[in-house]
């Protein structure tokens, strides 16, 4: 078609028949018939294409701004929620600390109590093992001096140094505190 038009075109101006051979006006010619057969069979199509493409484009373009809105709401939730559990961790940190620090001074009491009472059980015992040697010693003594007494009384005392010497032990007797 593009050739019947140059040719038609070369008849008018030549007043005969011939070939174009300049081949910048026959590209610049069927350059032009091609964009004019392409605007009026797809220019109504490309312009819905580009309507319909504009469209999905807005619609992403909201879509994608609120999304963001969503994404900076929840950021912000996220953050509250982080401050909270942020005091809240400091909260039970300290709650911790108190505790611990209470249960090292409990213990430490519990300790110093009972390390009281075990002192107090050894002053009881060594008392009870000091009466008991004392007591111990004081028969013991008690008996070797009686045992002496009786030595003395069976070897041949006469009756009234028996007297006297029984007297004398019995006032030291009496006298006697343990």
């Amino acid at each position: 078609m593009l050739e019947y038009i140059k040719f038609a075109y070369n008849m008018n101006l030549a007043e005969g028949f011939g070939i174009n051979t300049n081949i910048f006006e026959t590209n610049i010619i069927n350059l032009s018939a091609v964009v004019a057969v392409v605007v009026s069979f797809v220019g109504k199509n490309l312009t819905a294409l580009l309507e319909d493409r504009k469209k999905t484009i807005l619609n992403n373009l909201q879509e994608a701004n609120q999304r963001a809105k969503e994404a900076q709401e929840k950021l912000n939730t996220a953050k509250a929620q982080l401050e909270l559990a942020k005091k809240k961790a400091t909260s039970i940190r300290e709650e911790g600390k108190k505790l611990a620090e209470l249960s090292v001074t409990s213990c430490m009491q519990q300790h110093q109590e009972r390390l009281q009472l075990l002192e107090e059980f050894k002053q009881d015992t060594l008392q009870f093992y000091q009466q008991k040697a004392f007591k111990q010693a004081y028969i013991y003594v008690i008996s070797r001096i009686m045992s002496r007494v009786k030595e003395r009384l069976n070897t041949g005392l006469d009756a009234t140094y028996h007297v006297v010497v029984n007297n004398f032990y019995v006032s030291r007797f009496t006298s006697y505190n343990p």
